[in-house]
């Protein structure tokens, strides 16, 4: 009542009270500002810096082994010695000694003070007589830095009441490790930088629960103790606190290729916001009462730090003074005391504030703290004077949870998440002194971040132990990329090493264009007799067959001066057909023709007919093909060793069908070639790289020695999956594929498709994920009995994974789908694997490309090659990278010719049409008779 009765107090307390909405804006302000700071564009403007600070893990648990810690405060050096035990680092060793800082050196020069810190390191490893093995040291730098490596930061601007010469833009880490050096400690190595807002969350995150924020309000605790130093940890002694820093901070695990100022892409890093500073371009001048303009005007830095004025403890004491100065000049307070003493800066600690607002204690501190200034408080003034320093408290937790809130949401949305489950490690006298602000901080940020679940733990000396944690968490992340290096080394393919498998792709082929040579290549260039490509004057209708499966098609494909149309059926071939006689085989695809020419109006014609044949034979004419062996699931009886075509026109006969004219078979690679041929009459090499892989050209007729004849050019079918198949490759194998082609159905045949086409990339990883497992280095060692299922780790899994901004979240769901219970960083490992997998089939795939369109440029006496592939098949398609970097080795390897990308439509229907088409075209002039059924 006694309040109730006072507007002036009531006016008072509610300019200091923020509403629930005030409060939503205020954090989408903080997400704004904190957009403008991750962005390469905006981030010079932007006055929460989010800068990146290099860290890209938090501790697993694993880490082990001595660290040195130096920490620089405002009034003294703290180093530590730190043993961690590899136990979930339950019980840190910590051992530490305080050395006081003479004050000239906070002033003095930059060589003196880094000589001093040096000096402490020397008389406490003296002190603790340490061993002469290799110490990694973390150094805690609490100024704001320009970092662009853990171990490299320049120093932007001091503060907190430090101004030495020569330091600002100059690499602190390599001013502390030279003035080690001068102290004759060279074992003595300094591997990480970090401010204390960093170290926070890593000593949060050793309970084995990662914790991926951190927030700072207030000064932080730093064990103090006189004399030497302690052992044991650090968990039982409650020191007096040492000033450290006064202000508030925070950080949290971005995604990596959200931090722009950083070059980082993949996984996440650590960003520390700098908040203080949000609010110093006035996006916070609807929060500001005339109490925090005046505690504003009278600090060193007037119009920065706006936000930490508000929330920080360095300034809740002013903003109490002026508040109550006020009210005393309107009569609501001290009516009779002189107030003259509440004009003096700092007379009102923040420390006596947070005691009076004590719900035991308060009143009475409220008066001692008020009698020990010489007023002379009533009841009712020290009523008063309780209201507004909870006031001024409890807008500092709200406006802290505003931002840490900001944060929360970011997280949540930038990695796709419907909900957010994270643990926040919080230090700070106001945080931990006091119940009422951590309840504020926790409730708040639930009200405005409903979608993000947030556990607030205590941390404990984030500086000292915190800053060995990222000392360890560095060391334990350099072994690990050492041995995954070392473990994927032999898939990373230098530029000699496809310059040879270039050279030996020329041999090969040499040799397979040699009559006497070719039965001994390993890339077979089987003649094609297709002797040219589209030019454009192809005119009429034609029949094109595609068998290559379970399913078959008809197509009718009309080629005319305004382009080509196309109508198709697909028909089923039964098993029982599939598997029966060759005859019932042939008929069967007979009456398909005959329903589909029926439909189709056709009957009355007789067209020329392409036939897409995709199996392997050996041709012997454009109308003549040898089958060689069936494959797919085929085994049609009487037709090995038969020509296709006859077998085809014998079933015509049977069947009464006259109105057949096949006039080419074809392989698919070539229709590839011909159906781009049609769009582009540089188009003179096809490429398959789906399931299989395989590749032709057009060859000069004179090199082909296997074909009598030396006029015009030849289509050549490679054949190239089986380069390697004599053992030229056998250097470039790793032992993991030597694993997938162990399990293949053709052991040691097709080896060079089984480091390039879709049916392999995926059994390659899975080898390669299973040695990582077992070298510790992926999902922390433990069995994956589903990895050890063939052929369970699709390619189209490597395409997926690959998809460049895809979030991690998604990687993970895959490996969810396959059982594996994968961390962020195994996502990171696993997207590594794939992207090595599929890059050395890319590049393998430029350098057989390269020796066809060098061996092309050379035959035709050309300085300059410029040329088109037609390309077909799912991992060129449906891959994110491969393409690219397909094109991008090609034109290293083959620098002087201009190589074209053509994606073919349809290459075994429109292209087996075009066959016959060009066929046609090319017997036109000749009058010979048209073909009839034999």
């Amino acid at each position: 009542p006694a309040l109730m009765s006072c507007p002036q107090v009531q006016r008072a307390l509610l300019a200091l009270t923020v509403p629930l909405e005030m409060l939503q804006a205020v954090k989408g302000r903080m997400l704004q500002a904190m957009r403008k700071g991750l962005s390469r564009q905006t981030h010079a403007q932007a006055n929460v810096r989010m800068l990146p600070t290099y860290i890209c893990s938090t501790p697993d648990g694993t880490e082990k082994g001595d660290l040195l810690v130096v920490e620089l405060c405002q009034s003294h050096v703290r180093t530590l010695w730190v043993t961690l035990l590899g136990d979930g680092n339950q019980s840190p060793q910590v051992m530490y000694k305080i050395f006081d800082t003479p004050g000239d050196i906070m002033k003095g020069k930059g060589e003196a003070l880094f000589d001093f810190i040096a000096q402490c390191v020397r008389q406490f490893l003296a002190g603790i007589g340490s061993p002469q093995h290799r110490l990694p040291l973390g150094f805690v730098f609490p100024f704001s830095c320009r970092q662009t490596r853990l171990d490299k930061a320049e120093l932007i601007s001091w503060s907190k009441g430090f101004s030495c010469s020569d330091v600002e833009g100059k690499d602190v880490v390599q001013l502390l490790q030279s003035a080690i050096n001068k102290q004759e400690l060279y074992h003595v190595d300094v591997v990480a930088l970090m401010n204390d807002t960093v170290g926070t969350m890593m000593t949060c995150s050793m309970g084995g629960e990662p914790c991926e924020v951190a927030l700072v309000v207030g000064e932080q605790r730093a064990p103090h103790v006189p004399g030497w130093w302690v052992g044991g940890g650090l968990r039982q002694c409650s020191p007096p606190l040492l000033p450290a820093d006064t202000g508030t901070n925070s950080c949290f695990m971005a995604e990596a290729q959200q931090v722009e100022m950083a070059e980082e892409t993949s996984g996440r890093m650590c960003v520390n916001t700098e908040w203080g500073c949000f609010g110093d371009d006035g996006t916070l001048s609807d929060v500001l009462t005339p109490y925090d303009q005046r505690v504003d005007q009278e600090s060193s830095s007037p119009g920065e730090k706006r936000f930490e004025k508000l929330v920080g403890s360095l300034y809740l004491g002013e903003i109490v003074r002026h508040a109550l100065t006020a009210l005393a000049a309107e009569k609501a307070l001290f009516i009779g005391s002189s107030v003259a003493v509440l004009r003096t800066k700092d007379v009102l600690k923040t420390q006596q504030v947070l005691e009076i607002i004590d719900n035991e204690e308060g009143m009475a501190k409220a008066r001692g703290a008020l009698e020990a200034l010489g007023l002379r408080p009533s009841e009712r003034d020290c009523c008063r004077v309780q209201q507004i320093c909870r006031a001024v408290v409890s807008r500092a937790a709200a406006l802290c949870a505003a931002g840490l809130a900001a944060i929360l949401s970011h997280m949540c949305q930038s990695r796709e998440l419907e909900r957010l489950v994270v643990n926040v490690g919080v230090d700070g006298e106001l945080y931990r002194g006091h119940t009422r602000f951590r309840e504020i901080l926790q409730s708040v940020t639930g009200l405005l971040a409903p979608e993000c679940t947030a556990t607030l733990l205590p941390s404990v000396d984030g500086t000292g132990q915190g800053a060995a944690m990222v000392t360890a968490v560095t060391l334990r992340l350099a072994a690990q990329r050492r041995e995954v290096d070392q473990l994927l080394a032999p898939l990373r393919l230098s530029r000699t090493d496809l310059e040879r498998v270039q050279v030996l792709m020329r041999r090969e082929m040499e040799l397979g264009l040699g009559r006497e040579s070719n039965a001994n290549a390993s890339v077979r260039m089987l003649p094609t007799y297709v002797c040219g490509t589209p030019d454009g004057t192809e005119r009429g209708e034609f029949l094109a067959l595609d068998l290559g499966g379970t399913n078959f098609r008809v197509l009718v494909v009309r080629v005319a001066h305004d382009g080509i149309r196309m109508a198709s059926e697909i028909y089923v071939i039964p098993t029982a057909i599939m598997q029966g006689t060759g005859e019932a085989l042939f008929d069967h695809i007979i009456e398909c023709i005959m329903d589909f020419q029926l439909k189709q109006d056709l009957m009355e014609q007789v067209l020329p007919l392409g036939f897409t044949f995709s199996f392997p034979c050996q041709q012997l004419g454009l109308d003549k093909a040898v089958l060689l062996s069936w494959t797919k699931g085929f085994s049609a009886s009487g037709c090995v060793g038969q020509d296709v075509v006859h077998l085809l026109r014998e079933a015509a006969q049977r069947k009464q069908h006259l109105g057949l004219k096949v006039v080419a078979v074809v392989n698919d690679t070539v229709g590839t070639m011909m159906s781009c041929g049609y769009d582009d009459p540089k188009c003179e090499i096809g490429l398959i790289v789906g399931t299989g892989t395989n590749a032709c050209y057009m060859e000069e007729m004179q090199n082909v020695g296997t074909v009598e004849g030396e006029q015009g050019r030849m289509c050549i079918n490679m054949e190239w999956g089986a380069f390697g198949d004599n053992g030229c490759l056998d250097d470039i194998f790793t032992d993991f594929d030597r694993l997938v082609d162990e399990k293949t159905i053709n052991a040691g045949k097709q080896r060079f498709e089984k480091l390039i086409s879709g049916m392999y990339l995926g059994e390659i990883v899975r080898h390669i994920l299973l040695a990582l497992v077992k070298k510790q280095l992926l999902f922390r060692g433990k069995p994956c009995p589903k990895l050890q299922n063939k052929d369970i780790f699709q390619t189209k899994f490597l395409s997926t994974i690959e998809i460049d901004g895809l979030a991690l979240r998604q990687v993970r769901a895959i490996l969810q789908d396959l059982e594996l219970q994968a961390s962020f960083e195994d996502s990171v490992l696993v997207r590594e694997v794939c992207q090595t997998v599929s890059l050395r089939a890319a590049q393998l795939c430029a350098a057989g490309l390269a020796a066809v369109v060098e061996k092309m440029r050379e035959n035709r006496g050309l300085a300059r090659l410029a040329v088109t592939v037609g390309v077909d098949g799912t991992l060129y398609k449906m891959h994110p990278c491969f393409s690219q970097h397909l094109q991008q080795m090609l034109r290293d390897l083959a620098p002087n010719c201009t190589v074209t990308f053509l994606q073919s439509e349809d290459g075994s229907g429109k292209g087996a049409a075009l066959v016959a088409a060009v066929a046609c075209r090319g017997a036109e002039p000749r009058g010979q008779p048209p073909l009839s059924p034999q």
